[in-house]
């Protein structure tokens, strides 16, 4: 990507963080709020202006689905599924998350700050290097752990929880970020670790069910509805809440949904835990799940708005961005109209 398209991006993600505060009201919003027949067709006429751009001119978008005020509002689907569990990419490390902060909230793991090695004692004897004692949750969570990724720009990939651990130090933990996917395989051993089950249980139990997902298709990549993708953005602009039920605690994702450092490639934006946050003004901030070519989870409070969207996974769709394009030119005043 060159330099004037870099620009170009940090732009739009400006702008789409910059909706002034105030427009709506928010509102804590439990679960989906069933639609009547009138907001039903209001619905219809606010988002119909998305569906000719859609079919014509943002064709890598292949399913959005929208939920503003606690109510899905509209769902675009190409292939004419919405039961279809898409290849959402990276958004996986959001949803790891959500897990963590589950876990927390239940007391299985002790505190965000708790050291790596006091979950998986055997981790210990695997790196000679001091420093991986001091190795937090947290600094998992904001890809700050310090792992040597072989090169400033390397990405690795999901390796085995043994090998991930095992690798070099380049830096201390917390002192600088890496994007590094081998993070995902950690944390998911971690979790099984701590909650002593299985992964995919722990995440039926413990949040599939309780917010009516279907159930996802976790190897070798997370796949999910796109609808489910929305409910996991809702979850987090709830504060942890759904329902009657505290899922997450509030101030676990007051944290996750705020900058705990720079961030850097690939998004460029500042990180919270495992979400990228957008550059507009705290206490209301923009935040988002981003994967590979236009997996998007996009959260902004200030509309009390959550959109998801999947798209082609190629680098074509990478460079043409039409999710941004979607989320900039049509969903953004399509929201603020239909209040």
């Amino acid at each position: 990507m060159n330099e004037l398209r870099r620009a170009a991006r940090r732009r739009w993600l400006a702008m789409l963080g910059a909706v002034p505060l105030g427009v709506l009201p928010w509102t804590a919003s439990a679960q989906w709020r069933p639609s009547t027949a009138d907001e039903r067709t209001a619905d219809t006429r606010a988002f119909a202006a998305l569906e000719d751009p859609l079919a014509r001119r943002w064709t890598d978008v292949q399913s959005v689905a929208i939920v503003l005020g606690g109510r899905l509002r509209h769902e675009f689907h190409r292939d004419g599924a919405p039961d279809t569990l898409r290849n959402v990419q990276s958004v996986e490390k959001s949803a790891l998350t959500a897990l963590v902060g589950i876990a927390i909230g239940r007391g299985e793991i002790r505190s965000i700050d708790q050291p790596v090695v006091a979950l998986v004692p055997e981790w210990a004897a695997l790196n000679a290097d001091p420093r991986t004692r001091d190795i937090t949750v947290k600094h998992l969570l904001t890809l700050s752990a310090g792992f040597d990724l072989g090169s400033a720009t390397s990405i690795t990939g999901k390796l085995p929880p043994a090998q991930g651990w095992a690798r070099p130090l380049i830096a201390a933990p917390g002192e600088r970020f890496a994007y590094d996917n081998a993070i995902v395989v950690l944390l998911g051993a971690l979790l099984e670790r701590a909650t002593s089950m299985p992964l995919a249980d722990y995440a039926r139990r413990h949040l599939v069910e309780p917010l009516g997902m279907a159930e996802p298709r976790y190897a070798p990549i997370l796949h999910m509805r796109t609808v489910d993708m929305a409910k996991l953005g809702q979850l987090f602009l709830q504060q942890g809440r759904w329902g009657d039920r505290q899922l997450l605690p509030a101030g676990y994702v007051a944290d996750a949904t705020r900058p705990q450092n720079r961030g850097g490639a690939p998004v460029n934006m500042p990180l919270g835990y495992l979400w990228w946050i957008l550059p507009n003004e705290a206490p209301r901030r923009t935040y988002m799940a981003s994967g590979y070519a236009g997996q998007v989870i996009w959260v902004h409070p200030p509309l009390d708005l959550v959109v998801a969207i999947t798209s082609t996974v190629s680098a074509d769709s990478q460079r043409r961005a039409h999710f941004l394009q979607l989320l900039q030119e049509g969903i953004l005043p399509a929201a603020q109209k239909a209040g």
